[in-house]
């Protein structure tokens, strides 16, 4: 669960839920979904466009070949292209580079603009880098976009190129981006030796929800405004990312009113792959960032993906994007734990954004004449759930050892998200549920047993952060956790575990107990290090907030301890 920040006009909207935060409900209920056409309802006149509120001015159609801007070359196309905006966004996703994180484990890409300006990739959550990827595009070339959501009061709400808006005029507070804020777009070519143009007042703006938009790869100290700054020279839109990031998520990517259900066969670079396995909540995001097609039956993906505490996106390797691609929260046809119905009813799987297109004077999220022969309504259950088989098939097999090699690699990018945040509940879960597909591997495969992966596989650092039942944990609400926390932690945990002689027990698992966090709070003292202790605080919604002892997760009893983990020294 997320909380939004206050914004300057005093706009603030209500608690919201999931991993990845959505504020406003979906248009319609996924699970219920009546209908999913290829034209979605009707939205706001294309006159609002020219309104106080708009962010940036509409060029182009995402059909366009033709005119000179479409004609010309770009970041990761050839003048004369004769490709459509939307085959362009994809081959901007694709033309990214992989290079390391700059805080952390793991490799993440270098965004490129049409600026000649390199810049890594944001320290945002899982369904931000969607959302952040394709607003980005669509105002960098005057291309119409748009979300909508229903409000707490039922309403329909928009938030895209013409400003925060409902069917009757500009949404509660929020801004009049297009009065209120400067656009140096003519710059475009001059800026490098005229200087890159800043906004004060953005650079100082934060991501709604924990606030824990920092972005260590621009400098200590710097959040999500000061990334925007650097990156937009028409500031409007970086405070309509602020926005965007901060009251949309993944039960918005759900929603068919923005994106729809895409044919495995056809997946491209920016289409995006959403784990959902309850109907509101938490729920992952991932984009396709990478397709290497082999054969036209048989291609890899590589998919990146933001999390909570925000990071920069991880790029997941083709073995491990096929575990994600081929997952039942991907929108199988098997039963969700947490809402008793297939997963394929909940509104996961693979997606691709719908365009905004002028109807008769109306924008309308539309299903590209293009795609319309890889579409899949969303209605039709049978077909969601059969994608993931589908993407059995069409994947590269792997051997078992590529297989075990890529839920490690899964397992130990957790570890990473944990060690900088000890308290992320999210990386908890992300670690086991790797661990439970390395389980039914090296039974199947190498003929192993849960005990003797364990022995084999688990550190001590898995039972000091056991999983914990997010809705019954108040430590999943504390995302203000640092790495520094984490190191103070863990040499408690090994002092403990040595001092225990010949009577070798699991560690204390990091969590709220009886007397909330005191005894590692008192270690740190004792070290001479109090001031390195941050206090538990609810940096988001949290509904658990009176717990005074945090529950473990069910699975978790099954998890096997080994004796091999006591032979750790006090520190």
């Amino acid at each position: 669960m997320s909380a939004c920040a206050e914004h300057e006009q005093g706009f603030v909207l209500g608690a919201s839920s999931g991993d990845d935060k959505a504020t406003f409900e979906p248009v319609g209920d996924v699970a219920e979904q009546k209908e999913d056409s290829l034209r979605a309802k009707r939205a706001l006149p294309v006159s609002v466009d020219s309104a106080s509120t708009a962010v940036w001015e509409v060029r182009h159609a995402w059909s366009d070949t033709s005119s000179a801007e479409a004609r010309a070359e770009g970041m990761a196309w050839g003048e004369d292209s004769g490709l459509d905006w939307d085959e362009k966004y994809a081959l901007w996703i694709g033309s990214m580079q992989k290079v390391d994180v700059t805080d952390g484990y793991g490799e993440t890409f270098e965004l490129t603009t049409p600026y000649g300006k390199t810049l890594p990739a944001p320290s945002i959550e899982c369904a931000e880098t969607s959302l952040f990827l394709r607003a980005t595009f669509a105002s960098w070339y005057g291309l119409p976009f748009f979300v909508e959501a229903r409000d707490g009061n039922g309403d329909r709400v928009f938030l895209g190129h013409f400003g925060f808006r409902t069917l009757s005029g500009r949404y509660a507070n929020s801004a009049n981006f297009k009065s209120n804020y400067k656009d140096f777009s003519e710059l475009a070519g001059e800026w490098q030796t005229a200087g890159w143009p800043q906004d004060d007042r953005l650079r100082g703006r934060r991501l709604g929800g924990a606030q824990d938009d920092e972005q260590p790869a621009l400098g200590e100290g710097l959040h999500a405004g000061a990334y925007f700054d650097e990156l937009f020279l028409n500031k409007r839109t970086g405070y309509f990312m602020i926005y965007l990031l901060s009251y949309f998520g993944s039960v918005n990517l759900a929603d068919p009113s923005n994106t729809f259900n895409l044919a495995p066969e056809a997946v491209r670079e920016g289409d995006t792959l959403l784990h959902r396995w309850q109907r509101r909540g938490i729920g992952h995001t991932l984009v396709v960032k990478q397709v290497n097609r082999l054969k036209e039956d048989a291609f890899e993906v590589e998919l990146v993906s933001g999390s909570m505490p925000r990071r920069q996106p991880s790029w997941e390797s083709a073995a491990s994007s096929k575990f994600s691609l081929t997952s039942q929260k991907a929108g199988g046809h098997e039963v969700s734990y947490y809402d008793d119905v297939p997963y394929s009813r909940l509104g996961g799987g693979i997606k691709r954004w719908r365009t905004a297109t002028d109807v008769r004077g109306y924008w309308v999220n539309m299903v590209p004449e293009r795609d319309q022969a890889h579409f899949v309504e969303a209605n039709d259950y049978t077909a969601i759930g059969d994608r993931v088989e589908r993407f059995e098939d069409l994947l590269i097999e792997l051997t078992p050892e590529l297989k075990r090699e890529a839920v490690l690699e899964r397992i130990e990018a957790s570890r990473a998200h944990l060690r900088s945040y000890p308290a992320s509940c999210a990386a908890r879960t992300r670690r086991e549920e790797g661990f439970k597909e390395l389980y039914n591997l090296e039974k199947e495969a190498f003929g192993s047993d849960p005990v003797e992966v364990d022995e084999r596989y688990r550190r001590l650092e898995d039972f000091v952060f056991a999983e914990l039942s997010y809705d019954e944990s108040k430590t999943c609400c504390w995302n203000s956790t640092t790495s520094e926390m984490y190191a103070l932690i863990m040499a408690y945990a090994e002092k403990e575990v040595a001092e225990q002689g010949d009577a070798c027990v699991p560690p204390t698992v990091f969590k709220s107990h009886e007397d909330g966090y005191a005894r590692w709070q008192s270690f740190a003292e004792d070290q001479g290090v109090g001031e390195l202790w941050v206090a538990w605080s609810e940096d988001e919604a949290c509904s658990q907030r009176d717990v005074e002892t945090d529950k473990e997760s069910e699975g978790w009893a099954e998890v096997n301890w080994s004796e091999q983990l006591c032979s750790v020294e006090a520190p």
